[in-house]
């Protein structure tokens, strides 16, 4: 039976094999057809048929070899991205119908398949994208993959699941599919952007999309990798170990003369093997213009290195003639100045036509450094980076762009006009977090529906994994020595899941803390002098540091383990981790330095934090040396007091977030609550819960406005920039002098709280006045008594309120707002004008009447209004740049609001759903006295209207979307023509 077996399975790797370039057949004619390749003969017809298949399905695991087989060719079938043979969306149960269909499988033989095999139902990226040439196909590139297939192969070795790398395969084909042919004859440059988390594998994309790039027949790709050696070096190794292989790194030399002799990885055979130069065995070479211990250089003997190779001299190299059996160019670079400019000039040197190679440049943590940040009404000369990156793409016609950022709003700001820089004009690509992936949303409480007082390390983030920086005084050593002490029990932890948790010795290579307060090198001179005294006075040997690990071990390690350690084992006393406390302070001190220091200032640097060469269980401290693209191995503790106005810069500091396999539970991120930014005190958390917030509407609009309305898309790149908001006035998403090439014209906000901020100035006493009047007998037609509404909470316990109440017809409401005046002269609001006349005035309006809120707080906070003697709550607000507000409302009344206009489940409280209907939407008043008219106010209430500035928030109906699914419509301002070009139609 065994001899069968595997039989079997030889048999069904070459029938997948087989289907593995083309689409699913059927599977009884495929069985039958490779049975005649298959020795000896009789055995394996005596498993060519369905019905053997399905009675094997019955008997095996999902762990077994043919299972493991299928799961591949199944996923990679669901996987694919609008296939010819099926028409269903991915990752779904149609679309493993219609495989089923093409493999005319039986009924129990699809149930059997299912069980063991279920689709993996993850969104697909979200693509935002102008239209393209249909190129890339698996199929017309059969016979000249090379190094995506071995890519492949590798992210499998590695441990990769099947669905992993069916989203590696299909992001990557997304990027591939939309850059141009790079053997047309017609010249076309792509420039696109991909859109990634903080810390969370763009490399694995950017890696497969090099693969598939090479094999197409791109011939020089240049990686622009951060602006540090220490980013650039991380990267070269990543693309030498895992695409451009031993064979291509030696190119005959020694073992011992390659730039990775002294790397573990290298020795331990780790780097990608082919057997032989690729070019030896049918494939393409690669070259590397860059090493790990080099970057980019002026090169000798007449540029030789970068000439390109052509079998046919009298056809250009891009004919497939000469493409295909050419070597293909790969260089990391540094974004620096000079180093850029010894490659263009380089590049100006070479015999073979630069019009002739098609090029892909891949750009690393593309906010940074590569877009043009002087501003064009001041200055029409470049910054240095962007201006070298302008000439490459000037000098490399057939050059494709393709930018990598977690933080991508200075790139969507770029002008589109511009033809040199490097606007992501062809598409716009959000990828989605990889299983595993510890992110923002792992360190908040987003949308939490339990109570502040009943939040426990069970089901609470912020409890599980954040903890407070108490400062006393200008002291916060006790905080900073309760953060080492925490690095020394999580570091026995692992040893202890090592040993006792079945994990195996040396499954934690490294282990880290980092602490960041400044970028500043005095400050670290400083910091490094504070915590070499608190590691040298902590006494881990003796009983005070023995009995202080204890108490921390059973008031925070036990319960957040106990509660989320989801299988990874846990002492359930301290007495059992303490023997592994010795060891972990061998491991991390045990050479005398315990800390390393990483921000280039060569007297104090104390060690490198080289993950690739050896383990690291250390303290880092550092600044922006680690706070960009450089990945912390092994980050377990962050100490983090460093704070910023720029929400892209905040967020990539955010080292905290990435991969943590077997000590999720163990993570820790001490914040500082009270840090100084220009003259503000804020508080980090709530800073960095505001910016997550932010990103994670910006992808939110992004998902919805990716789907094509009539086989249209309804945005392109360059109608993305209105998509961007900031929950915090403070903090600025990028440099505002970005901002304004593109108009919103139209925003459909159906279900959508929407706050309006561009009020008349205090100076236009006249406007205010105006705009008081308008509302006044909205105010007179109010209840006289408030109600009371409630909601369980959706993070900051039960929101309770009470506010009057009124009602506006649908026309009276469109004209009141129509009515208003604005600081912009109504610029801002114009976009939801449009709306709100478009759902009351057109063809079939879709709003009744708007339900008004006056929210009423028990403060002395009233004003009078003087032709009806009746008081009502005012709010105290001020304004953020350019005289806009920043938030209005307040949290507490948003459920409420969300509920009556049918954008929320039931919400328990009887005053809000006796008020629910489904064509209404609601209007939230905040009449605002900023902080100089706040003496003006008399004991009586009494205020000048032109000290009040009416404020509000609205809802529209959620049954108010557009029927044709479109939901906004922009004008695009062409700077360099000066026209306005309508894009919505």
């Amino acid at each position: 039976m065994h001899e069968v077996s595997d039989v079997r399975v030889a048999l069904h790797q070459a029938v997948l094999g087989d289907m593995a370039t083309s689409k699913p057949k059927r599977l009884q004619k495929s069985l039958t057809y490779q049975a005649e390749d298959i020795e000896p003969s009789d055995l394996a017809r005596s498993c060519a048929s369905e019905d053997d298949f399905r009675q094997t399905l019955r008997e095996v695991s999902s762990t077994d070899r043919l299972v493991d087989m299928w799961r591949k060719r199944l996923t990679s079938w669901d996987y694919a991205d609008g296939p010819s043979w099926s028409q269903a969306s991915s990752r779904t149960e149609e679309r493993r119908g219609d495989i089923y269909d093409r493999l005319e499988l039986g009924p129990e033989t699809r149930k059997l398949l299912s069980q063991l095999i279920p689709v993996y139902k993850t969104e697909a990226p979200v693509v935002i994208s102008d239209t393209h040439r249909e190129w890339y196909s698996t199929t017309e590139l059969h016979g000249r993959e090379w190094y995506w297939p071995k890519y492949l192969d590798l992210l499998s070795a590695k441990g990769w699941l099947d669905h992993a790398i069916g989203a590696v395969n299909d992001a990557s084909g997304k990027v591939v599919e939309r850059l141009a042919n790079p053997s047309d004859p017609e010249i076309y440059q792509s420039r696109g952007l991909v859109v990634g988390h903080v810390q969370s594998g763009k490399t694995a994309n950017f890696t497969g999309v090099i693969a598939k790039a090479m094999d197409a027949g791109y011939r020089l790709v240049i990686v622009l990798s951060g602006t540090l050696n220490i980013l650039r070096a991380q990267t070269q190794r990543r693309l030498d170990m895992e695409l451009v292989g031993r064979e291509n790194i030696l190119r005959g030399a020694s073992e011992f003369e390659s730039d990775y002799a002294d790397d573990p990885a290298w020795a331990k055979g780790q780097f990608a093997t082919f057997g032989a130069l690729p070019s030896a065995l049918g494939g393409f070479d690669i070259v590397r213009m860059t090493t790990s211990v080099e970057d980019y250089k002026s090169l000798l003997q007449g540029i030789v290195a970068l000439e390109f190779e052509k079998q046919e001299p009298a056809l250009p190299l891009y004919d497939p003639q000469n493409l295909h059996r050419s070597s293909a160019r790969l260089m990391v670079v540094k974004k620096h100045k000079g180093v850029l400019a010894k490659l263009v000039k380089d590049l100006n040197k070479i015999k073979t036509p630069l019009s002739e190679i098609p090029v892909l440049i891949i750009d690393d943590e593309a906010d940074e450094a590569s877009v043009n940040t002087s501003n064009p009404a001041r200055t029409a000369k470049r910054t240095a980076i962007n201006q070298k990156i302008s000439e490459l793409l000037r000098l490399l016609p057939r050059a494709q762009y393709v930018g990598y950022t977690a933080t991508p709003y200075a790139n969507v700001f770029v002008d589109p006009s511009d033809a040199e820089d490097i606007y992501p004009k062809d598409f716009i690509i959000s990828l989605l977090p990889p299983d595993g992936y510890m992110g923002a949303r792992d360190f908040h409480d987003f949308d939490l529906p339990i109570d502040a007082e009943e939040r426990t390390v069970a089901n609470s983030n912020e409890k599980s994994h954040v903890r407070d920086i108490l400062i006393q005084g200008e002291n916060d050593d006790p905080c900073l020595q309760e953060a080492m002490d925490m690095f020394i029990l999580t570091a026995a932890m692992k040893l202890y899941r090592e040993e006792e948790g079945g994990l195996g010795a040396g499954h934690f290579t490294h282990h880290t803390m980092l602490i960041h307060e400044s970028v500043r090198q005095s400050v670290h001179r400083e910091l490094l002098g504070r915590v070499t005294k608190l590691w040298w006075g902590a006494g881990y040997t003796g009983e005070n540091g023995h009995e202080r690990l204890r108490r921390l071990f059973e008031s925070d390690i036990l319960p957040v383990s106990r509660a989320r350690a989801k299988g990874e084992a846990v002492p359930s006393t301290f007495d059992e981790l303490a023997r592994h406390v010795g060891t972990a302070l061998n491991r991390i001190g045990g050479d005398d330095q315990p800390i390393i220091v990483v921000n280039g200032d060569k007297d104090i640097e104390t060690g490198k934090a080289d993950f690739d060469k050896r383990p690291i269980w250390k303290i880092l401290i550092g600044g922006q040396s680690l706070s960009r693209g450089f990945t912390v191995e092994g980050l377990t503790i962050s100490y983090f007091r460093r704070s910023t106005n720029n929400a892209s810069t905040l967020m990539q500091m955010g080292r905290w977030f990435g991969f943590r396999d077997g000590y999720r539970d163990l993570v820790r991120l001490y914040l500082g609550r009270e840090e100084i930014v220009g003259r503000r005190k804020v508080d980090l958390y709530e800073l960095f819960e505001a910016i997550c917030l932010d990103e994670e509407a910006f992808r939110s609009e992004l998902r919805q406005y990716s789907e094509p309305v009539n086989g249209e898309p309804q945005i392109r790149p360059k109608d993305v920039p209105p998509l961007v908001s900031a929950h915090l006035p403070h903090i600025k998403p990028t440099s505002v002098n970005k901002m304004y090439n593109t108009r919103l014209v139209e925003r459909g906000s159906a279900g959508d709280w929407h706050e309006p901020s561009a009020y008349p100035k205090q100076t236009a006493v006249s406007d205010l006045r105006h705009n008081v009047n308008t509302w006044t007998s909205v105010f007179e037609s109010l209840s006289t008594e408030p109600k009371e509404f409630s909601h369980p909470g959706d993070g900051r316990g039960k929101y309770r309120f009470s506010a009057l109440t009124g009602e506006l017809s649908a026309t009276e409401f469109l004209k009141l707002v129509s009515d208003l005046r604005w600081s912009d002269d109504g610029v801002r609001f114009l976009p939801n004008l449009a709306f709100l006349k478009k759902i009351t005035q057109g063809e079939r309006p879709k709003v009744d009447d708007w339900l008004v809120l006056a929210p009423q707080h028990n403060l002395d906070n009233t004003f009078t209004l003087e032709v009806n003697g009746r008081s009502y709550s005012w709010f105290a607000r001020d304004r953020r740049r350019e005289s806009l507000f920043g938030a209005i409302g307040d949290p507490k009344h948003r459920p409420a609001a969300l509920r009556i206009a049918g954008a929320k489940t039931e919400v328990g409280n009887e005053v809000t759903e006796s008020m629910k209907s489904p064509r209404r939407g609601v209007v939230v008043l905040y009449p605002v006295v900023e902080w100089d008219n706040r003496l003006e106010i008399g004991e009586s209430g009494d205020i000048d209207p032109g000290k009040l500035v009416m404020t509000f928030a609205f809802v529209a109906p959620a049954s108010s979307q557009s029927s044709d699914g479109r939901v906004v419509r922009f004008e695009a301002i062409d700077s360099g023509k000066g026209l306005v070009i309508d894009v919505g139609e």
